[in-house]
């Protein structure tokens, strides 16, 4: 049994790193674009440019877009982790201490998830992961010779 669950952990990295890369894109996607149906708590979206806000919102669209994909995943997912370490400490610890109290709970999920991604990488599925396999596959081929003519 353990090693069908060792074998299947890439795949269920993988999955794990869609979900979290796609609520976090969506989460984005909600403040900065307004899509979903939802709001950024103010009943708009965050204006351009404004600080901390648009840029948050930024992050979580390009930053959970790529993690989602499984692109450029760890420097992804580094941005994203210490952008919701921000958010957490900044907006969301001076209310409470506890993450329950001070409706924190998102912030630290996604950033303890993305700071996993930062070293476990993109896992299967990712693209991360087939440009790898590409760049090998064209590394071990033999270089073509040019015809010797006489």
């Amino acid at each position: 049994m353990n090693g069908r669950l060792t074998s299947a952990q890439p795949y269920a990295l993988g999955l794990f790193r869609m979900v979290v890369g796609l609520l976090f894109a969506c989460h984005g996607a909600v403040s900065l674009l307004g899509l979903l149906g939802g709001t950024d708590g103010n009943g708009g979206t965050v204006g351009t440019g404004t600080w901390p806000g648009w840029y948050a919102a930024l992050i979580e669209l390009v930053g959970g877009g790529l993690v989602l994909l499984g692109l450029g995943t760890r420097a992804a997912a580094f941005i994203s982790s210490g952008a919701m370490a921000y958010a957490y400490f900044k907006v969301h610890q001076p209310e409470a201490l506890w993450p329950i109290q001070n409706r924190g709970e998102g912030a630290a999920m996604y950033c303890w998830a993305m700071f996993l991604l930062v070293f476990t990488g993109s896992g299967a599925f990712g693209l991360d992961r087939l440009l790898a396999k590409r760049s090998t596959a064209r590394e071990g081929q033999p270089a073509e010779q040019t015809p010797v003519t006489a």
